[in-house]
C-alpha cells in the first residue's frame, strides 16, 4: 500500500500566496514603461498625406533601431521632412529597451492623434518627433518637476548633505551621458539625449542639478526633467522612480494594497486555524 503523496500545509501555501503577491507588486511598480509625461503638437495633419507616411516610416525605423541600440536619431526628407530620436535609460537591456520604444509608440500613437509632433517620456526610455529642426538642439526648458519626500533615516540635514554629494559626483562625471551614483542610501541618476555633444550634455546636467537643489530645497527626494536631460533622486528606495503618471506614489498605493491583501489572508487563516482547533475539540470528544 503507497503512502499519501504530501503537501504543503494550508499555512505554508498563504504564506507562499503572500510572497508571491508581493514580488509581482514590486516588479510592477518598477516597469521600465511606467508613463512620465507626455506632450503632442497643436498642429495635425491629414491622414494619408505625405506627413503621415514619412512619421509611420520614421516610428517603424526606429523601433527597428531600439533592437540593437540604446540610442537612435533620424531625419527623413521624403515624401515629408520629419524628424525623430529615441534615448533608452543606461541600464537597460536591449530587450527592455526595444519593448520601452514598442510601448512609446503604441502610446503616442493613442496620445497625440494626427499631431505633427510628439514627445513621450517613459520610466526606461525617451521619444520625440516633430517636423521642427530639434535634433542636435540643446533645451533646458523644465518639462517635469517633482519634489518627493525623503524616506530615509536621519535628520533632514544630513538627508540634505547626502544627496548633494551624490548630485555633485554626478556633476563630475562630464563624459558620460548616463551617470548614476549613491551616498548613505540616497541615489541618484541623470542622463542626456544621445543627440547633444557631451559638452552640450553637461551644461544640461549641470543646470538640472543647480534646478534641482534651488526648486526642491530641503527635500531628499525627486525628479527634475529637462527637454533633453534629466536628474532623479531617490532615498532607501523611495522617491522618483515609484512615481506614476499622476504624480502620486506607487510605491504608497502598493503597501496600501499589500496591507489589505496581508489583512484578508491573516483573518482567513485565523479562521481555519479556529475551524481546525474546533473540529479536533470535536474528534477528541468523539473519541472517548
Amino acid at each position: 500500500m503507497t503512502s499519501p503523496t504530501p503537501s504543503l500545509p494550508l499555512s505554508s501555501l498563504l504564506i507562499l500566496l503572500l510572497f508571491s503577491l508581493f514580488h509581482v507588486s514590486l516588479t510592477a511598480s518598477t516597469s521600465p514603461t511606467t508613463y512620465i509625461y507626455g506632450g503632442c503638437s497643436h498642429i495635425k495633419y491629414s491622414q494619408n498625406s505625405a506627413y503621415s507616411a514619412s512619421l509611420n516610416s520614421l516610428l517603424t525605423s526606429l523601433v527597428n533601431s531600439a533592437t540593437n541600440s540604446p540610442f537612435s536619431k533620424l531625419t527623413l526628407t521624403s515624401p515629408a521632412t520629419i524628424s525623430g530620436v529615441y534615448q533608452c535609460r543606461g541600464d537597460l537591456p536591449e530587450s527592455s529597451c526595444s519593448t520601452c520604444i514598442r510601448n512609446s509608440v503604441s502610446q503616442l500613437g493613442s496620445l497625440c492623434v494626427n499631431s505633427v509632433g510628439g514627445v513621450l517620456q517613459l520610466d526606461g526610455c525617451f521619444l520625440k518627433y516633430d517636423n521642427a529642426t530639434f535634433l542636435g538642439v540643446e533645451d533646458k526648458s523644465v518639462v517635469l518637476k517633482r519634489c518627493g519626500g525623503g524616506g530615509g533615516g536621519g535628520d533632514s540635514g544630513e538627508l540634505v548633505s547626502r544627496r548633494d554629494q551624490v548630485l555633485g559626483y554626478l556633476a563630475s562625471l562630464s563624459e558620460s551621458y548616463y551617470r548614476v551614483g549613491e551616498s548613505g542610501g540616497v541615489k541618484g541618476v541623470g542622463q542626456c539625449v544621445g543627440d547633444l555633444s557631451l559638452g552640450e550634455c553637461q551644461d544640461c546636467l549641470v543646470y538640472a542639478i543647480q534646478r534641482f537643489k534651488g526648486d526642491c530645497g530641503p527635500v531628499g527626494s525627486g525628479d527634475l526633467f529637462l527637454g533633453k536631460c534629466y536628474v532623479r533622486v531617490m532615498v532607501d528606495g523611495h522617491g522618483s522612480s515609484w512615481y506614476g503618471s499622476n504624480g502620486s506614489s506607487q510605491d504608497d498605493e502598493i503597501e496600501r494594497t499589500l496591507a489589505i491583501l496581508v489583512g484578508l489572508i491573516a483573518g482567513i487563516a485565523l479562521l481555519i486555524v479556529f475551524f481546525a482547533f474546533l473540529r479536533r475539540l470535536c474528534d477528541g470528544k468523539d473519541g472517548k
